[in-house]
């Protein structure tokens, strides 16, 4: 199955960029990034940006706007079968020369699991240096820690956020 990327969800002002691997196809479903429920992703926003948990995908957009997150995927296109980051193949990477042109506050790339990391490592090679961290992916497949464990590792967001201002 041909699976694209969603447009990015970003302010022109955004300090910190997430990125995914793909959409599943809970969320192709959806068109909403991180649409199947079981994936914590939402869930840790709301919690490290301090605001009460939404179920609306404006909400949800406007949460990142408003504290300087910029989220996308670090591929394009790829073909797959189901959801699993696994099977991927034949995959383009997004433009994120130009993307982060366009976004010149953005010093920190956070990546959703290891996947999203080796493929933006694979596919993309930026003039400026970037602080990249890795992150646990927020999948529902991703059953190695607890979700307290990797709500731990995603608050460094909120450190990020204090010194991006």
């Amino acid at each position: 199955m041909k699976s694209f990327s969603f447009s990015p969800i970003a302010s022109d002002d955004a300090t910190i960029l997430i990125l995914g691997t793909m959409p599943g196809t809970k969320s192709l479903e959806l068109n909403q990034y991180y649409g199947h429920k079981q994936n914590n992703f939402w869930k840790f926003m709301f919690t490290i940006l301090k605001e009460d948990f939404s179920n609306d995908y404006e909400t949800k957009k406007m949460l990142l706007q408003k504290n300087k997150v910029a989220l996308w995927d670090v591929l394009q296109f790829c073909d797959r079968v189901g959801s699993l980051d696994s099977a991927i193949k034949n995959e383009i990477a997004n433009d994120f020369e130009t993307f982060l042109i366009q976004h010149p506050n953005i010093k920190t790339l956070l990546f959703n699991g290891q996947k999203a990391a080796a493929f933006f490592k694979k596919y993309v090679h930026l003039k400026n240096n970037y602080h990249l961290i890795t992150l646990p992916s927020t999948s529902p497949a991703n059953a190695s820690k607890t979700y307290q464990s990797k709500l731990e590792e995603w608050q460094i967001i909120s450190s990020l956020l204090v010194v991006g201002k």
